[in-house]
């Protein structure tokens, strides 16, 4: 269990502030989809490393998304802002903590 993902240089940790640019398909039409929100988890080892990040939507409500880190569907992950997290997950976030 680690607390760092590395992804084309750069570093994340748990705890930090992000935002994902994916590519999602529908039918014949390609869009970059951007996920907003905080790393809760970091799990696997390369080549199976996958990342949770939680976001509070609409009316207060949690959304949480898994990305796969060697997904092709990524684009970039972008820092927005660092915190310090001594805990590998960071699930007590749900609770509103």
């Amino acid at each position: 269990m680690t607390n760092l993902l590395t992804h084309r240089n750069e570093k994340f940790n748990t705890g930090d502030l992000v935002r994902v640019h994916q590519t999602v398909k529908e039918a014949d039409k390609e869009k970059d989809q951007v996920f907003e929100g905080r790393i809760i988890a970091i799990k696997g080892r390369a080549p199976n490393t996958n990342f949770t990040v939680r976001k509070i939507g609409a009316d207060n409500i949690g959304v949480e998304k898994i990305f796969p880190l060697f997904s092709p569907t990524i684009k970039k992950i972008e820092l927005k802002k660092k915190f310090p997290s001594k805990r590998a997950k960071l699930y007590t976030l749900r609770n509103g903590k």
